[in-house]
This record gives structure tokens, sequence and C-alpha cells, in this order.
């Protein structure tokens, strides 16, 4: 019984901060503000360059414009101070036909980026699921 109760006592002590620092930073935070960001980005656009699942998609794409655009809208995705000043998804995809397939391999660039990163698991999670929200305004456009 005494095993159980100071178990019970370790995890409550250490899952707490945990909680606490879940709840304290916003998801801008927790990916490391811009410059974090900006890093992930970069990682990403990488990622893209080397998928032959995607890249005839980006053959023709200003590079470093791609790469700043992410960067903004993710930044104000995520709750951070920017303003992101490019198009809707819609008229950025237009014409692109993107299919289900392409927009998976897209997630999973994301998520090879970020956990090159070293991203926590939730962090993952929780930029995943706001971006998942963009999914119709990406895919069959």
């Amino acid at each position: 019984m005494q095993k159980h109760v100071v178990a019970i006592i370790l995890a409550i002590v250490l899952w707490q901060p945990l909680c606490q620092a879940q709840v304290g930073n916003s998801l801008y935070q927790q990916l490391g503000e811009r410059a974090g960001i900006n890093e992930l980005m970069t990682t990403f656009v990488l990622e893209i360059a080397e998928d032959e699942r995607v890249i005839e998609h980006f053959r023709n794409v200003d590079i470093e414009r791609f790469h700043h655009m992410l960067g903004e809208h993710l930044c104000e995705l995520t709750g951070g101070p920017c303003t992101y000043t490019g198009a809707d998804m819609v008229e950025v995809h237009r014409g692109m036909a993107i299919t289900r397939s392409e927009f998976n391999a897209i997630v999973e660039n994301l998520i090879k980026a970020m956990e090159h990163h070293q991203l926590p698991t939730a962090t993952q999670n929780r930029l995943l699921s706001t971006l998942a929200e963009l999914h119709g305004e990406i895919v069959g456009q």
C-alpha cells in the first residue's frame, strides 16, 4: 500500500509542473517563437524538397517567399504576434489539385521536421490539430 501511495505522490509531483507548463505556454511559445518557427520551416521546406511525392507542386515556387509565408502564417495560427499577409488557403492552392495522399505526404514531412527539432509529442499534436483545420481549403482546389 505504501508503495502505491508513494507512486501516486511521485506522479502528481512530476505531472503538475508539466501541466502548468502546457497551460501557461501558447503553441507559439512551445514552437520556440519566431526563431523556432523559422528553423522548423527551414527543415520542413528541405523535407519537401526531397519528397518525390510532392515536389512537382513546388518546382516553380519562389522558395524564399514560400518559407517566409509559411513562417508568418504559422506564427499567426499558433498565437504569435504576426499577421499573415498572404492570400487565403483556397486561393493559394487553387488549380494545384492536391490529393489527399499528397496532403498526407506534406504532413509526414512536417512530422519529420518536428521530430528533427525534438518537439514534444504534445506540441506536435497541437500543431497538427491546428493545421488539420485547413485540409478542406487545400485538398482538391
